[in-house]
């Protein structure tokens, strides 16, 4: 029987392996529930003693580390239970001593026989984060702490899950990737049991029929000193782990190890100009939580983590305070739930959180960082309530890895605090056409050239010029063989509009689209081959396909659509609701796509004119009773007149 469920494991791991072997689920909220729910990408085993920055390190596994006893000299406060990330909620002690699980919106299972016997294989919705989380043990938080509150029969069922899935999963436990991808979590779930233990036993010393969580403790560190995941929050939260079974035992070489790799892993997680190298603006919020746990429970255990640490966090505090809208809201680029920012006190993101009431003001209003991202607004509060200014985002840079999508040149948009522009979110790891269609071009708001064969390429900030009332940039990269693309954009203040020049080039026909997502529950009218209207509650979003050069276009809807997919928006990786794409159409060997993007109040007209003067071409645009003249020069730079 033992050999049989030994089999089933194995092949479910497998299964599991094919679908998203590392999965890297994280989520510390600040209110304890569960905000980040994101797995990662797949692993690919590094050469023995080949370290490469994008991928896990594998090493020779060495003999599980020796058990010892706590060393002579005792940690400052030592290191805190680190917590269940919310899971426990949908667990509570009656389920845990049913061997019941519960993750997401999936209905509980029951993965045991009701004595602690658990099947670690199970995996009936077909999910490998549900999988993962399963192996965490995080979600035996009630049992854990009933068996700190004395409570005999939450200690005895408690740890009879943990031991189970210790004697099911030996070391080194690399075949299944959901054991291993959540080796960290687990090993923080193994010092709170012990921890747990201890205070409802009211012992000082382990008692000896435990001394099996001790060697678990052990052999969880020996796996995450062999299996570094590097420079990521992933590794870092290996790290922290370590860092905690050091601090557990007094093992000076253990927490050495862990703070070494701290050091090494935030230069690389966080540059110098504070964008994390995960590629997605929940992960940097994340990250930026992340870090100061990391430093805080190295402090916690009496040492100094060094400068680094503080002074990256510093600058990633001014990064995201740039990356939140005038509504409160980050900007949700990459693998990003939608979330309302919390307020840091003594930095910018203080400033932000409280609408400019208290914090420090950050220094600019726009930033262009080499990571890849532009944030701008039209101000903070200075001359109009703050929740009324607007503010756009736009991706460049790297090509797509980590927690990325391809969504270079691809404008969000953040009107007077409401969303006219938006990325559409991402569907987590369950397999199906959302998953796929989320991270790839047609789900951001950028031409697409869907006749060609894409491939993931970096792009180019070619320029950027900005004016108390404008602010311009020119991108451009090579989305397939023998095409290249363009996108010059201008964002303009009062009245708050944006401006987009897509041109195209190839040897052969392709059919090309500009793509607007807008948020979900607006009407779009097309009320011509080159206008549409957004209607929402609050407002009415104008799209302009503006008649420019020899070429002509189409202007279509497209809202809720299933394979392929397109015209959804997913808040987080469980909820996905239609929401309407206006697309922008032109065929030919080249394309040169005119956008204008102009919300304005429900009772505002907006309209426009053109004209040409010599080798320019001029847009003359009316929002209410606020006039603007655009220059479109032959190079296909936008320069705002008045």
């Amino acid at each position: 029987m033992a050999e049989h469920k030994g089999e089933l494991r194995r092949r479910v791991g497998n299964t599991v392996a094919l679908v998203a072997v590392c999965v890297l689920i994280c989520g510390i909220a600040f209110a304890g529930a569960i905000v980040f729910l994101m797995p990662g990408e797949q692993e690919q085993v590094a050469p023995v003693g080949a370290a490469t920055p994008d991928r896990r390190v594998t090493q020779p596994v060495a003999a599980p580390l020796p058990v010892k006893p706590p060393g002579t000299k005792p940690a400052a406060k030592g290191y805190p239970c680190q917590g269940y990330s919310g899971l426990q909620k949908k667990v509570p002690l009656k389920m845990v001593l049913e061997d019941t699980f519960a993750w997401g919106n999936n209905p509980p299972y029951k993965a045991g026989n009701g004595a602690g016997d658990i099947k670690w294989e199970s995996n009936p919705y077909q999910d490998p984060s549900w999988h993962l989380w399963l192996h965490s043990l995080r979600w035996l938080g009630n049992g854990i702490d009933h068996t700190k509150a004395g409570n005999a029969a939450a200690r005895t069922h408690t740890l009879a899950i943990i031991r189970d899935w210790i004697k099911d999963n030996p070391f080194p436990w690399k075949n299944d990737a959901s054991a291993s991808e959540s080796t960290m979590h687990r090993t923080n779930v193994l010092i709170c049991a012990r921890q747990a233990l201890l205070t409802g036993l009211h012992a000082k010393k382990l008692p000896a029929q435990y001394k099996w969580l001790d060697e678990a403790l052990l052999t969880h560190a020996q796996y995450m000193i062999d299996h570094w995941s590097g420079s990521r929050n992933h590794g870092t939260d290996e790290s922290i782990a370590l860092f905690g079974v050091g601090c557990t035992f007094g093992r000076e070489d253990l927490m050495k190890k862990a703070v070494g790799r701290l050091n090494e892993g935030v230069v690389q997680s966080i540059d110098s100009q504070g964008t994390t190298n995960e590629q997605s603006v929940g992960y940097a919020g994340f990250n930026y939580r992340l870090w100061g746990r990391a430093a805080a429970v190295v402090r916690g255990c009496g040492i100094d983590p060094g400068p680094a640490i503080d002074a990256r966090r510093k600058l990633l505090a001014e990064w995201m305070a740039l990356a939140t809208k005038p509504n409160g809201e980050l900007f949700q680029i990459g693998n990003s739930t939608r979330e309302k920012v919390a307020s840091v006190p003594g930095t910018p993101w203080e400033f932000v959180a409280t609408k400019g009431k208290s914090g420090p003001r950050p220094e600019h209003r726009t930033g262009i960082f080499k990571g890849g991202f532009i944030f701008g607004r039209t101000g903070w509060g200075e001359k109009r309530p703050f929740d009324e200014e607007s503010a756009y985002s736009i991706r460049f840079g790297p090509s797509k890895k980590y927690h990325g999508h391809d969504d270079h040149m691809s404008i969000n948009y953040n009107w007077h605090g409401q969303d006219v522009l938006i990325d559409p979110g991402y569907y987590g790891y369950k397999q199906g056409d959302l998953q796929n269609w989320a991270p790839s071009q047609a789900a951001h708001n950028v031409m697409t050239i869907p006749t060609a064969q894409g491939k993931l390429v970096p792009t180019r900030l070619v320029g950027s010029v900005s004016t108390p009332n404008s602010d311009y940039y020119e991108l451009a990269d090579e989305p397939a063989e023998g095409v290249s693309r363009s996108r010059d954009i201008l964002v303009l203040k009062d009245p708050d509009v944006v401006i987009a020049l897509d041109r195209g080039e190839s040897g052969s026909n392709q059919r090309y689209e500009t793509l607007w997502h807008l948020p979900p529950g607006q009407t779009v009218t097309v009320q011509s081959p080159t206008t549409a209207v957004a209607t929402g509650a609050k407002m009415r979003t104008h799209l302009f396909q503006i008649p420019f050069g020899a070429t002509t276009g189409t202007t279509t809807v497209e809202q809720g659509k299933s394979n392929p997919a397109q015209g959804w928006y997913l808040a987080d990786i469980f909820n996905a609701k239609p929401a309407p794409v206006v697309k922008f159409t032109q065929t030919g060997q080249n394309a040169r796509i005119l956008s204008v993007i102009a919300p304005a109040a429900s009772g505002e007209q907006v309209s426009y004119s053109t004209r040409s003067a010599g080798t320019n071409f001029f847009v003359d645009l009316t929002v209410g009773t606020r006039k603007v003249t655009v220059k479109v020069a032959p190079d296909g730079r936008l320069t705002r007149m008045n």
